[in-house]
């Protein structure tokens, strides 16, 4: 193998500073502490809707808004229910997979000091607006299969 095709682990791995491990620790256990609240509401049977407020959007219109059933997906996930989650709504599944990849990736920096390049060098090469287009494309996207779910569901009955 030559040593440019060779995987040089001082380029993907680098000395966390402390303040990248505490940054680690607060964005992991911030992550965590999201899904345990999640997970005990689920469990205790909370109703988010009060806490929250209910969709004014689908009160009005009969049809659900963007972020409808989030909270719902998201109680799902923290339950461990990621397939029911997906069902419900397909978007907050993804991003909340990309939370627990994130809180992963945050776990490993804080505890074992080790920080990865290819974070830097993706916050270095992608334009914040474009994470954002990203996040509206994936919500415009789950809210279009929300939306398909709930005029199927109307026309159904």
């Amino acid at each position: 193998m030559q040593t440019s095709q060779q995987i040089n682990k001082s380029k993907f791995f680098c000395r966390a500073s402390s303040r990248q491990r505490l940054t680690a620790v607060i964005i992991c256990l911030t992550v965590v502490g999201f899904f345990g609240f999640f997970a005990l509401a689920g469990h205790f049977h909370f109703d988010m809707g009060r806490w929250l407020g209910y969709c004014g959007f689908k009160q009005k219109h009969g049809l659900p808004c963007p972020t409808c059933g989030m909270t719902t997906a998201t109680l799902a996930f923290s339950q461990g229910k990621i397939s029911e989650a997906f069902y419900i709504q397909p978007a907050c599944t993804l991003l909340c997979c990309v939370l627990v990849l994130i809180a992963f990736l945050a776990f490993v920096t804080a505890v074992f000091g080790k920080h990865f390049r290819f974070i830097e060098r993706f916050f270095n090469e992608v334009k914040v607006r474009y994470i954002i287009l990203a996040l509206i494309i994936i919500i415009a996207a789950g809210w279009a299969v929300t939306l398909a779910q709930a005029l199927a569901a109307r026309n159904n009955y």
